[in-house]
């Protein structure tokens, strides 16, 4: 069985099935990981939801992503903050929007192979965690999007604080720094506290800032992880961990690395359009890729 990373879709769906082709994805016997942010900004979120449902939990594999948790916050009537290019509609007016957002909202954090030795994550982890730790804490938030109440995660998901982690954090606090990590973190401070508002490239960082991948003492720091989350870094191998965003949603390209042997192999596409955040693309009708 080959096991093939990507990286964030974003709504890219005729790309992730170029994708598909490019690395003779057999669905009767490979396994895909999407890495997050499988929906918005690019023109059929859906589609892309779609795909995943129908391939099923033997063969793909997904972590959540700060966007797809912003379209649960949409979908939860819960909007505080929207964003032009936002294109959330395809889900949130499609007929079998309830289905696509009960899926959305049952799938993890954070995954972990123990027989590949990789994990997967959309956006980081603090240097505190274990791969134990991710796999404990990520449940707790997945518990709350799960019952039934769960449009009330969203009234307290967004913001930066608190910056520091501490097992006494509890409630929302609690939940609210979980969840940054896992689908925001791509800096913390030298003091190991989380630095959210900055998104760019690491030559353009501030002085006492670091990827979240080189803090000292990182506890995963022998693990192996994909992630995706992060465009303006580049896709790639540093150290144990493996970057996937090549911004396809930017008209850029959709990435993929195989994790299931070594050497690992990249394998990438160019978008059709560099402007996909406001194309307005015909769209062929969705039907089953495979079956």
């Amino acid at each position: 069985m080959a096991v093939y990373a990507i990286g964030d879709v974003q709504g890219c769906f005729d790309e992730l099935l170029r994708l598909l082709d490019h690395i003779d994805f057999d669905p009767l016997a490979d396994q895909v990981w999407l890495a997050g942010d499988l929906v918005n900004r690019g023109p059929r979120s859906a589609d892309v939801l779609r795909l995943a449902m129908d391939l099923g939990p033997n063969r793909i594999k997904v972590v959540l992503g700060n966007h797809d948790l912003h379209l649960l916050a949409n979908a939860a009537g819960i909007v505080e903050h929207h964003h032009h290019l936002d294109t959330m509609d395809s889900v949130l007016d499609a007929e079998d929007r309830a289905q696509l957002v009960h899926w959305l909202r049952h799938q993890p954090l954070f995954h972990h192979d123990p027989n590949l030795g990789f994990s997967m994550v959309h956006a980081g982890l603090p240097a505190e965690w274990t791969i134990d730790d991710a796999l404990r804490l990520s449940k707790e938030v997945e518990a709350v999007l799960q019952r039934d109440n769960w449009a009330d995660f969203f009234k307290h998901m967004y913001g930066n604080k608190p910056k520091r982690w501490s097992e006494s954090l509890t409630g929302w606090d609690r939940l609210r720094f979980i969840t940054n990590c896992f689908t925001r973190l791509r800096y913390c401070h030298d003091d190991g506290t989380l630095a959210l508002p900055f998104k760019g490239a690491p030559k353009d960082k501030p002085s006492d800032q670091k990827p979240w991948f080189d803090m000292p003492n990182r506890q995963s720091q022998h693990n192996k992880i994909v992630f995706g989350h992060w465009s303006t870094l580049g896709t790639g191998q540093y150290g144990n961990v493996f970057s996937l965003d090549s911004g396809a949603v930017w008209g850029e390209t959709l990435t993929a690395v195989r994790i299931d042997q070594y050497p690992y192999q990249w394998f990438t596409i160019q978008a059709e359009s560099k402007d996909l955040p406001y194309s307005k693309n015909k769209q062929t009708p969705y039907v089953k890729r495979w079956s």
